[in-house]
């Protein structure tokens, strides 16, 4: 099977795109690598994949008119996973004008390759935060999504929509992906666990919002890459052959700003700075949530539930070995 992934310096994108060299298919990865993070990482995630039989990389921006077109008719990829964007909601209040082009026109752009070269399955990366003012928890797929409270999120809720018009107007089977709070090996540094991390072997505080009182659902990557490619053999309308691996449990939320959990895995004590008193941020949301175990029964296979901690150990540190086959598989939604 040949599979462009956008944002394959990414690093969701790298993942999935080692996974899928790994199981001897075809990988075309379209990368920026702009500087919202370090570009050197982005590198370095790439210079992994390169040298791997399979792999094509390509540099460039998802926005640029007709770069993705071309690759479409150049390539004729089996499957679309979508996952080039630009992250972060903090950032979409500092410089909206970035998710104005790679979100929307970038998305627009992908759409229109795919309805001119349709793919068997495309597959699109939105976000937890589309809930935005939802209160109810665990969020569902099927909950109303009508009030982001950032411009990273009313980009990612339109991309759902525009996504669902291309599905229906061009017969595009289409995935959504609403991923919530990714974290593990090569992650990005802009995440909690590795400012914390960071601030902790720094000596500096670590900066907690609205005092302490967050609480997120963690998704290991390796089970959301193992989810996607599961998935990209379950196109709408089929359903995905049973991953033959353990039942599912409910999904655990990670509390952040406590710093007995950061003493006891890192080593220092966690000294704690509580920014503007507490203040939640405009564009945060202070709680998420899944309603994972629905789909990983219905949509993947029966899966085994890993804590967010246990994966930090075992994955990040590397001080466990234990395997994990699902932390939090939220947010799965077919809209085609």
């Amino acid at each position: 099977m040949r599979v462009l992934v956008t944002g394959s310096a990414g690093f969701i994108g790298y993942h999935l795109s080692d996974l899928l060299l790994a199981e001897g298919h075809e990988v075309v990865g379209l990368d920026s690598h702009n500087d919202y993070y370090d570009p050197a990482l982005k590198a370095a995630r790439e210079a992994r994949l390169s040298g791997r039989d399979g792999f094509t990389p390509v540099r460039g921006k998802v926005e640029t008119p007709g770069l993705l077109a071309e690759l479409f008719a150049r390539h004729r990829p089996e499957a679309v996973v979508h996952l080039a964007a630009q992250a972060g909601v903090r950032y979409s209040i500092e410089n909206p004008r970035a998710y104005v082009e790679a979100n929307l026109l970038g998305s627009f752009e992908l759409l229109e390759a795919a309805r001119a070269h349709p793919p068997r399955h495309l597959l699109m990366a939105s976000t937890s935060s589309v809930y935005g003012a939802n209160t109810e928890m665990p969020y569902r797929e099927t909950d109303k999504a009508d009030s982001q409270m950032s411009f990273y999120a009313a980009t990612k809720k339109s991309n759902e929509a525009m996504a669902h018009s291309y599905a229906h107007l061009f017969d595009i089977p289409t995935t959504m992906f609403r991923f919530f709070t990714v974290y593990g090996p090569w992650g990005r540094p802009d995440m909690a666990p590795y400012l914390f991390t960071s601030a902790i072997l720094d000596g500096r505080p670590i900066k907690v919002f609205n005092h302490g009182d967050m609480r997120r659902d963690f998704t290991y990557v390796s089970d959301l890459v193992r989810a996607i490619r599961l998935l990209i053999d379950a196109a709408p309308g089929r359903p995905a052959t049973p991953d033959q691996i353990e039942p599912a449990t409910a999904s655990r939320p990670s509390r952040r700003g406590g710093g007995q959990y950061r003493q006891w895995r890192f080593g220092p004590a966690a000294r704690i700075h509580r920014r503007d008193r507490g203040r939640v941020e405009p564009a945060g949301d202070p709680r998420t949530a899944a309603d994972a175990a629905r789909r990983c029964a219905r949509d993947l296979g029966r899966y085994r539930a890993a804590a967010a901690l246990d994966g930090i150990r075992a994955a990040d540190f590397g001080s466990g070995g234990r395997t994990h086959l699902c932390g939090v598989v939220p947010g799965i939604l077919w809209v085609g």
